[in-house]
């Protein structure tokens, strides 16, 4: 991903689009052959030559045509005729977000591969379900990582929508009124370049399509951040039902021994935040003045290799804490089973309420004996509710009993597993 965003690798998209616009113009009779054929051998940049023309010119497009037309020679007269700047920089930097989208994708079709293999290793795996950081009622920690997995596809598509979105380029010359060009320069270029032409580009291409860009970024980045934070509240040390692998040779502390830390985790929320914070400069791009000016122009240079570097990063981590994850069935069941399974309180309650006891009623007895093992030494709801007269003249042992099995939490989650198609 950084050599999509390096000096020579935005220089080379400038002259890809320099190139083509001169083959466009070939191909309309503009140029002639021999010159065409020139351009063809002898089209070149050197970065460093540009950037000593540019501390004389103080103009970065201006110093790189200076450049190629050193290389190019008399040839180099046909380089960007009727173009402006913008249609070289706008139409350079949709090859490279497009290309920079490509490689987020593969990324995240790995990490999608693997959040379904370990979903699919742990479909039956049960645990506790939590809200508010509360113990709610049983789940699987398949069923976890099928909401990961739901939430990665719709990243997918949304990626996929993008890279559509952004692949749009321009040779409309100053103003984009194609006064000194034609527009069937523009769609041969971009045809040539795997691009489309923008539907009405001002001298700029509009920045809604880059602050497109910057927010599902963003967005997929919020994701990550929202596995890396539910990973490290499961590894806290009096929870620990799932843990990041730990290398060996590894520290966790200079001063702890003991220490495991998710680390990993740790740095995708970091990144996160980072991600998040260029969404306001980049929805602040998109209000220029009249039909151009370049105050988006020094954040871009920052921001969009920023964003495309470390969301690819932040992927590639996770897809890797995702493979290596520790998972601990026999403490979830330890937990899920605290203070003697106060979390099947809602399937006492509507047994009680199917035997005929008005809800009010069959929620003051379930909540009173559920408070009484709530935090307690020893605690334990199902003896209490063994001990408890008004319940046993409402409910029999066995019924109680059956309250207290997870298998109807998992009746149906093949419901889930067949929408996602694993």
């Amino acid at each position: 991903m950084g050599n999509i965003w390096t000096d020579r690798a935005k220089y080379q998209t400038w002259l890809d689009v320099e190139v083509a616009a001169c083959e466009a113009n070939f191909q309309l009779g503009r140029v002639p052959e021999s010159a065409m054929e020139e351009i063809r051998q002898k089209a070149a940049f050197d970065p460093e030559r540009i950037l000593e023309i540019e501390q004389e010119v103080r103009h970065d497009v201006i110093a790189f045509l200076t450049n190629v037309n050193e290389h190019v020679g008399d040839a180099g007269r046909f380089i960007h005729l009727g173009m402006t700047s913008s249609d070289v920089l706008d139409t350079g930097l949709a090859l490279q977000l497009k290309a920079s989208t490509a490689l987020l994708l593969k990324e995240i079709k790995e990490l999608k591969n693997s959040i379904s293999r370990l979903a699919l290793v742990h479909k039956n795996t049960v645990m506790i379900g939590r809200s508010h950081a509360i113990h709610g009622e049983p789940i699987t920690f398949g069923f976890k990582l099928a909401g990961w997995l739901a939430e990665t596809i719709r990243n997918i598509k949304r990626l996929e929508r993008l890279e559509k979105e952004i692949s749009v380029g321009q040779i409309s010359g100053a103003m984009g009124t194609y006064a000194n060009t034609d527009p069937e320069v523009e769609r041969l270029t971009c045809q040539l370049l795997g691009l489309s032409p923008d539907t009405a580009s001002t001298q700029v291409i509009s920045r809604d399509r880059h602050a497109d860009y910057v927010q599902t970024l963003a967005l997929v980045g919020t994701s990550l951040d929202r596995f890396a934070t539910e990973i490290r509240n499961l590894q806290r040390t009096d929870v620990l039902e799932v843990e990041e692998s730990f290398a060996k040779g590894q520290k966790g502390s200079s001063a702890m021994p003991h220490k495991r830390n998710p680390i990993r985790s740790e740095r995708i929320s970091g990144l996160a935040r980072v991600l998040r914070s260029y969404v306001v400069a980049a929805l602040e791009n998109v209000a220029l003045w009249h039909e151009r000016d370049i105050s988006h122009s020094s954040t871009e240079r920052m921001m969009f290799p920023d964003t495309s570097i470390t969301l690819h990063f932040m992927l590639k981590e996770m897809t890797q804490i995702i493979d290596g994850l520790g998972v601990y069935p026999n403490n979830m069941l330890k937990n899920l089973n605290v203070y003697g399974g106060v979390v099947f309180s809602q399937r006492v309650l509507l047994a009680l309420v199917e035997n005929g006891m008005c809800r009010e009623d069959a929620y003051r007895i379930v909540q009173r004996n559920a408070h009484a093992a709530w935090n307690k030494d020893g605690g334990n709801f199902r003896e209490n509710l063994e001990k408890d007269e008004e319940l046993k003249a409402h409910l029999d042992i066995e019924k109680l009993h059956n309250c207290f099995n997870t298998e109807i939490h998992q009746a149906h989650l093949d419901v889930i597993w067949k929408r996602l198609g694993i």
